[in-house]
């Protein structure tokens, strides 16, 4: 009797120890499946962390276009805004002789501007983005070289150099800062004095998947800007 007694009680031990396993296993298992994963954490820190500098470059880099808003305006009756189209890259290894601890960027930005029945207009520009002590994003204007044919400087063409120790910032477009607004994106308003009594502003928004951009060209307080709303571009990639 003593050892049939025995064997039922290691039988009902070991039957209780698969089933402690089995529930110790089950809810490991339910926890991993509630808890995100590391890469999601990962991921979500890294957005947390992310700064205005990182953000703006983000958002500044890719292809821009107006062509939500002149089909508005064709729809509406009259067409006010020129076509127009951005096409911005990252352009530090288009740089030579780049300092070692560099920290900025460079956009190369192809626009584009046609009116109906008219040739389209390409004014390309090289940028520098800078981060200050403040955190905030600086931009410099720098003059393209006066031998360079302009219709070669394009994020395409796989020839496309520039010496850094030769690069001049542009005499009429002064170094502004952009000032971020969560929810809004990067805002500036920069007006620049000219020669012949001459101004140009620029004012613009850029965003996540938008840019606004005014560019108000005046002589002697009067506009010679053929539109006084801003383009509105939406990002295509």
């Amino acid at each position: 009797m003593s050892y049939k007694l025995n064997l039922i009680a290691l039988y009902l031990f070991g039957s209780f120890y698969l089933f402690a396993c089995n529930s110790s296993e089950q809810e490991q298992q339910s926890n991993q499946e509630s808890k995100p994963s590391d890469s999601v954490n990962v991921e979500a820190e890294k957005t947390k962390e992310m700064t205005e500098f990182e953000r703006f470059k983000q958002y500044i880099v890719g292809d821009f276009d107006n062509q939500q808003q002149i089909d508005e305006e064709i729809e509406a009756g009259k067409q006010i805004h020129p076509y127009a189209k951005h096409v911005n890259r990252a352009a530090n290894d288009r740089i030579d002789n780049l300092p070692e601890d560099f920290k900025g960027f460079f956009v190369i930005e192809e626009s584009y501007y046609k009116y109906p029945e008219q040739d389209t207009i390409l004014k390309p520009y090289l940028f520098l983005f800078e981060e200050t002590k403040e955190g905030k994003v600086q931009l410099t204007n720098f003059k393209l070289p006066e031998d360079l044919d302009k219709t070669k400087v394009r994020n395409d063409n796989p020839d496309l150099q520039f010496d850094y120790n030769t690069l001049e910032v542009s005499p009429s477009f002064k170094p502004v800062t952009y000032r971020y607004k969560e929810g809004e994106g990067f805002y500036l308003k920069a007006p620049n004095d000219l020669p012949n009594n001459m101004r140009f502003t620029l004012e613009e928004t850029i965003a996540e998947e938008t840019l606004t951009v005014m560019e108000l060209l005046e002589k002697e307080g009067k506009s010679l800007t053929p539109y006084d709303t801003p383009l509105l571009y939406k990002r295509l990639k």
